[in-house]
């Protein structure tokens, strides 16, 4: 005969009796701020990506036109007619800044993952399935 065990609401839920400490509760807010930023931090690449693929076909385009012919060339909210040469030079110095800015955002990203497991690992073991980091 097969004896079933009736859950309780606790068990159910997985909740645990370990006590939460202020410097859970610290731990917890520090892990909930760190996931808020790598999502900014993420949003941000994406953009940057987006802006380095399209300086990069603003290139490709550039080497075909003629090299005595003015180009327009966006400054802030203007365009100027430059002549080919500095636009292109002007367009590499962009794509070089781009580069830096994803480089240093991906490392502040990986930075906040390493920083963000450490702490998911940290929580589980202390709450096992009684606290949930996934989102």
């Amino acid at each position: 005969m097969l004896s079933r065990r009736v859950l309780s609401k606790e068990e159910e839920s997985g909740s645990t009796d370990a006590e939460v400490t202020k410097e859970d509760q610290d731990q917890i807010n520090t892990f909930s701020r760190l996931h808020n930023r790598s999502k900014v931090l993420e949003e941000e690449l994406s953009t940057k990506h987006k802006d380095k693929e399209d300086l990069d076909e603003l290139s490709t385009e550039l080497e075909l036109a003629d090299e005595d012919e003015l180009v327009p060339y966006r400054i802030g909210d203007s365009f100027m007619n430059l002549p080919l040469s500095e636009a292109q030079e002007l367009l590499a110095n962009a794509t070089t800044d781009i580069e830096n800015e994803v480089s240093t955002l991906e490392e502040e990203l990986s930075t906040i993952k390493d920083e963000i497991g450490k702490l998911k690992a940290h929580l589980y073991a202390r709450f096992g399935r009684g606290i949930n980091l996934e989102a």
